[in-house]
């Protein structure tokens, strides 16, 4: 039996399909490359933004069709719009087997084998008091260096524009023991580096009365042995403590590098968005991080045309990654999600402002991207080396703590050593070098 996974989104979605393919390779599947050869097709969907719903409903246009000539094909579409749609997806698509929703990954083999069996449609997109799949341990090919582990789901936060809340449902934290437990196994198979993942890892353990909080989490993990590098995602601002904070100069292991979503630099626009923080708020947050850790490198997500938004608005978003100089930021269109307060807001911008607006901002940061790159030139960076590079040859690809991509030549196949390597050139959004 062949599989064909589909997935859209977030690290978070790429973690929960890769809990898919382990159960179903515990019943006996094999991952496929084309969707033509897969007896079951899997699509794990996000609906943070429109543009992953479009695509969503013109993959279902391929595959669907393909069920007249496979009977045993089935067709299963999980995450975020499965959520949001329920019932109503396998209306609006005749032939859609399964719709399984956030909390359901870890039934949804029982699911295939009932449709199998039965041929009848099957929906499950309950909401649970614990959610189970967060517990499965995905099985990593030998020789993967960095794992993702999910440590919470959900958000309590209620951002006026943010489906989340209403698709992954309230936070809900794993217990402390498990991830470390999970950690601990990843370090045993080689794994080098892991990325903690939750909508808010901020908040993590505080819905759980004598849990660890999220920075004596990463105390914990930190010694963990074999474990040479901590990431998380994603931070919301406004939970950022002095202890996290701190946690950047006194943790060995945890990486120089912080996603923090700023989303506009407009205080008037934050209050409408319900973000719970200032401009001069965050601001004051990334100098502690500095202060206490002067390498430390910023990405960020920002909306783009956000109802109400205006051109002196707009222009303080300028202005604030002109301040803040990210490496990298997800910036989008704002885009309104049915069931949202921010879709009711009667403002909305002119799809042509957004765009513009949009193209202005990608250029400027294109610009401090491409200068904090040119920085690095000359510097010796300490790279964990990912594998072979794209071009092939004697050419080797690693990151940077602060997560910079670095291409540099070796004779010698380095997969998996920390190595120390002379920035020779910056490109547009990477960096090459030599061994120093």
């Amino acid at each position: 039996m062949n599989l064909y996974l589909e997935t859209y989104g977030c690290q978070m979605n790429v973690n929960d399909s890769q809990k898919m393919e382990s159960l179903f390779a515990a019943e006996g599947y094999a991952l496929v490359a084309d969707f033509r050869r897969a007896d079951l097709i899997v699509i794990n969907t996000c609906s943070v933004r429109e543009k992953p719903e479009q695509k969503l409903f013109s993959a279902l246009g391929r595959y669907l069709p393909l069920k007249r000539r496979n009977s045993r094909l089935v067709v299963a579409v999980g995450g975020c719009v499965a959520q949001q749609w329920g019932a109503e997806l396998q209306q609006k698509c005749p032939g859609l087997d399964i719709v399984f929703g956030t909390h359901a990954i870890d039934a949804l083999p029982a699911m295939v084998r009932e449709v199998r069996s039965s041929g009848r449609p099957q929906l499950d997109t309950a909401f649970r008091s614990s959610i189970p799949s967060l517990d499965i341990i995905p099985r990593y090919a030998a020789g993967t260096l960095t794992a993702f582990v999910t440590i919470m789901q959900g958000c309590n936060n209620f951002c006026s524009y943010c489906i989340v809340p209403y698709v992954r449902g309230r936070e809900y934290s794993r217990s402390s023991a498990a991830i470390l437990a999970e950690i601990r196994q990843l370090a045993e198979n080689g794994i080098r580096e892991v990325v903690l993942l939750g909508q808010n890892v901020n908040s993590y353990g505080l819905q759980n009365e004598g849990e660890f909080s999220f920075p004596q989490l990463l105390a914990r993990v930190n010694e963990i042995r074999g474990i040479e590098r901590i990431r998380f995602t994603t931070s919301h601002p406004k939970d950022m403590s002095p202890e996290l904070i701190a946690a950047f100069a006194d943790l060995d292991h945890l990486c120089p590098q912080i996603h923090l979503p700023l989303q506009s630099g407009s205080d008037r626009v934050l209050a409408r968005m319900g973000r719970g923080y200032s401009l001069a708020d965050y601001l004051d947050k990334v100098e502690r991080l500095r202060r206490v850790n002067p390498e430390i490198a910023f990405s960020s997500d920002m909306i783009i045309g956000f109802p109400g938004e205006s051109d002196e608005d707009f222009q303080q978003t300028l202005e604030a990654i002109r301040r803040v100089r990210y490496d990298t930021v997800y910036s989008f269109k704002y885009s309104p999600r049915p069931g949202t307060r921010a879709a009711t807001f009667p403002d909305q911008v002119e799809e042509a402002v957004k765009k513009e607006r949009l193209r202005i901002f990608q250029a400027l940061q294109d610009e401090i991207s491409s200068e904090n790159l040119r920085k690095l030139e000359g510097s010796v960076q300490d790279i964990l080396v990912s594998g072979p590079a794209k071009r092939g040859g004697d050419q080797w690809v690693g990151r940077t703590g602060a997560n910079r991509i670095v291409n540099f030549s070796s004779p010698e196949n380095l997969t998996g050593r920390f190595v120390a390597v002379r920035i020779t050139r910056a490109l547009r959004h990477s960096l090459r070098g030599e061994l120093a």
